[in-house]
């Protein structure tokens, strides 16, 4: 019966709209131009593989057009459909908007299997569907610029843009088509890290404000705190190997396609990551206890739930079997908007998705950046700042020799200081501010206005309103 009344993944994306539109003041017709979705392009395209003629559908959404170019991933997945497409192009928006990345927001997936096919077929059948896409202009880097998503990688991202510059042999900036590409092709340091590196990043903002860690019922910071990540693919893994290696989290849980593992006593999220990959799940692995229900650790204890696979895994069904009191959503849509309302009746603090998991398309706009520049990040600056530093560790020096034993440099400080930044350190040291800075605009919301409850909400208002008065400006 619950599922019965479960709404759809572009329905719990507008009832959470619609909630925070209404505590705004937005003429009822700006606000209806915010919410829909301006175009939906869907292609049905022909490859030749295996000695016949195989079909495939794909969609291309573009959500809205207030910053150009429009920016989203592209996914290859069998559950691939409009009201999907159309959902994730929406979240697209907000995100970017919360993030100050000048992009509106768009999104596109292709209705297969990929691991149905050989990789010189999916080259045939990603070269294919970049070229529909490109000759109507929802692949340009001024118009709309794809990125990875869930079934695609670097290497789907290399063959798109290798195509589009096929088709655009002029182009001067072809290479800024796409983001997420290698780094050979164009791509950026940091990148494939970059979603599951935002998400630390998101915690430790959040941990740095002691008022919102109490409002979860907790105290303190990161080390130590007990996680549970659903699905270890590239932003879980990432995310779950910093936590614990960086800031001393103890990853106790990890559900994945073939079940769960857990253990209260913390798992190597490295040695799982390299068992996964051998064996192609977590069965079978020695160190933790296997569930073949995997989605039942899900309401295990644990201070932070990370759900980094799937949309909807916290729904009606369990949502008041959840016992985290922190969630942070690094995937898309993992918490219906049925199941965030019982966990916010509960208490339950939901880092929302639109927030957690953006640093994938803020380092994209790095690697956007870049591109159109035409020069690596750190290139003109890094040795200047080390011939600075030098000077003033030569001072250093000197005074030690004064001084003598009454004063010494830390052993290690030199090396560290002598040292320019390189592009990975600008990426991180970009993302990490961006992550900051937009986690205090929702969380000032939060805080200031009696009628907003939750951060969710208060990312909404914050997102809304910056396309708003993009929108005003254009004259609407």
């Amino acid at each position: 019966m619950t599922a019965i009344k479960e709404p759809s993944f572009r329905e719990s994306v507008d009832l959470m709209f619609n909630r925070a539109a209404a505590l705004m003041d937005l003429p009822p017709g700006l606000e209806e131009k915010i919410r829909v979705c301006n175009a939906t392009y869907t292609v049905r395209f022909g490859v030749r593989l295996r000695g016949q003629i195989h079909t495939f559908t794909g969609y291309r959404s573009v959500h809205s057009e207030h910053m150009e170019p429009v920016k989203g991933g592209i996914r290859y997945a069998m559950a691939v459909n409009q009201d999907e497409v159309e959902a994730l192009a929406a979240l697209m928006t907000y995100k970017c908007a919360l993030v100050e990345a000048p992009f509106g927001g768009s999104k596109g997936g292709l209705r297969i299997d990929p691991r149905k096919y050989e990789e010189h077929e999916l080259e045939q059948i990603t070269r294919r569907f970049a070229y529909e896409l490109a000759k109507r202009d929802l692949i340009n880097p001024s118009q709309n610029v794809p990125a990875p998503d869930m079934g695609t990688g670097e290497r789907e991202m290399a063959w798109m843009a290798d195509q589009y510059a096929r088709m655009n042999t002029t182009d001067i900036n072809a290479r800024a088509c796409v983001t997420g590409k290698p780094l050979n092709a164009g791509g950026i340091s940091g990148r494939v890290e970059a979603t599951g590196r935002g998400i630390q990043y998101a915690l430790r903002e959040f941990f740095r404000h002691p008022e919102d860690v109490k409002k979860a019922g907790m105290s303190g910071s990161l080390d130590g705190k007990r996680v549970i990540v659903q699905g270890l693919g590239n932003v879980g893994y990432h995310a779950a190997k910093f936590l614990s290696e960086e800031d001393g989290s103890l990853v106790v849980g990890i559900i994945e396609r073939d079940g769960a593992i857990y253990n209260p006593e913390g798992i190597d999220v490295e040695a799982v990551h390299q068992w996964i990959v051998k064996h192609g799940g977590v069965n079978g692995y020695p160190d933790a206890t296997h569930t073949a229900e995997g989605t039942a650790v899900l309401e295990e204890e644990c201070d932070i739930l990370i759900p980094a696979a799937l949309e909807g895994v916290i729904n009606l069904s369990n949502a008041e079997r959840i016992k985290a009191p922190l969630i942070i959503e690094a995937a898309n849509g993992p918490v219906t908007a049925g199941a965030d309302e019982v966990l916010r009746k509960k208490g339950t603090v939901i880092i929302p998705d639109m927030y957690a998991n953006a640093g994938g398309v803020t380092v994209s706009y790095f690697e956007w950046v870049k591109n159109l520049s035409h020069i690596r990040f750190g290139r003109m600056q890094r040795r200047q700042e080390e011939a600075r530093h030098e000077l003033i560790v030569k001072e250093l020096e000197r005074l030690d020799r004064y001084l003598g034993d009454a004063w010494s440099m830390s052993p290690d400080f030199k090396a560290k200081y002598l040292k320019g930044a390189d592009e990975l350190e600008l990426v991180r040291s970009g993302l990490d501010d961006t992550m900051r800075i937009a986690y205090q605009a929702m969380s000032e919301v939060w805080h200031d206005r009696d009628d907003v409850d939750d951060l969710r909400t208060a990312a909404y208002i914050v997102s809304i309103d910056r396309v708003a008065k993009s929108y005003r400006a254009k004259g609407l």
